[in-house]
């Protein structure tokens, strides 16, 4: 004849959805939580996911262009590949494009620290991407750009001696008076992109895989060295090298900033130091 209707610790009518103790508000019971190897598929396929949209499409193309140089008939390192290339002749239009290919390459970083928060979890404060100790980041950071910077540059020349290693053209930008602070943007760019997806978000997703971390090192350094085959042999190893390097360190501090910071100030010496430095200096350093 009619809703039963009762005082507070009345009866309350099952409406068919559910029953009448497991349903809220005539919603019916929520689903039981995924297994194990429902989050392993679903962490599996987010990190393809993750790289093909970032640094695993960078590898593929790179992986193609070290097939092109091999196969075009000229040696290595008769062979010059160009960073920080000018878009178009007009300035402003030039400063256009260099921009928002920095803000759409930052897309993949944003990604990945929104997929690491997921559970509620700050993802800066996870990956150590916080400013919560600035100086001793940027001391860490400068000392790692030196222990890697130093060895690397050396390596270069001897891959160029080799004939294993492409002539790099670090910057080619035209003179403007933005030249230099893109550098600097592209450099950041550089290093959140890699540091960020490369170590804090890839070590991460890869230990709650259950990884070894021998395996997770690994991971982490080859696909750094994949993503620059397009310089050629020489470049692979040593990034491969600095992988090792920088996700050792994670590994034992669990912070990324001081990788950011120490990627930054490599790029930004080599970036805007081929801009400005004499072309005789770059000749002498065997850069160019």
């Amino acid at each position: 004849m009619g809703r039963a209707v009762g005082g507070r610790g009345g009866a309350r009518e099952d409406d068919g959805r559910g029953s009448a103790a497991g349903a809220v508000d005539g919603l019916p019971d929520a689903a039981p939580p995924p297994g194990e190897r429902a989050v392993a598929r679903r962490f599996t396929a987010e990190i393809w996911i993750v790289l093909g949209l970032s640094l695993g499409k960078s590898a593929v193309y790179a992986v193609v262009s070290l097939i092109a140089k091999l196969t075009a008939g000229p040696p290595l390192a008769s062979q010059t590949t160009t960073l920080n290339a000018s878009r178009s002749p007009r300035p402003y239009l030039d400063l256009t494009y260099q921009l928002l290919s920095i803000g759409f390459a930052l897309l993949p970083v944003a990604l990945a620290l929104y997929l690491l928060s997921a559970n509620g979890r700050s993802a800066v404060r996870r990956i150590g991407l916080d400013r919560t100790r600035p100086w001793r980041d940027l001391g860490i950071g400068v000392g790692l750009a030196a222990l890697i910077g130093i060895p690397g540059l050396g390596l270069y020349v001897a891959g160029r001696a080799l004939g294993i290693t492409v002539e790099v053209q670090a910057a080619a930008l035209n003179a403007a008076w933005w030249t230099v602070p893109v550098l600097i943007l592209s450099a950041l760019q550089n290093a959140l992109l890699e540091e960020v997806v490369a170590v804090g978000y890839l070590m991460e997703r890869l230990r709650d895989l259950r990884w070894r971390t021998p395996a997770i090192i690994a991971a982490s350094a080859l696909l750094r060295g994949s993503y620059h085959l397009y310089q050629g042999w020489g470049p692979f190893v040593g990034n491969v090298v600095m992988g090792v390097v920088f996700a050792e360190y994670y590994r034992r501090r669990r912070r990324v900033m001081p990788l950011v910071v120490a990627h930054t100030a490599l790029d930004v010496v080599a970036f805007v130091g081929y801009a400005l430095l004499p072309e005789e200096w770059l000749e002498a350093i065997g850069v160019t």
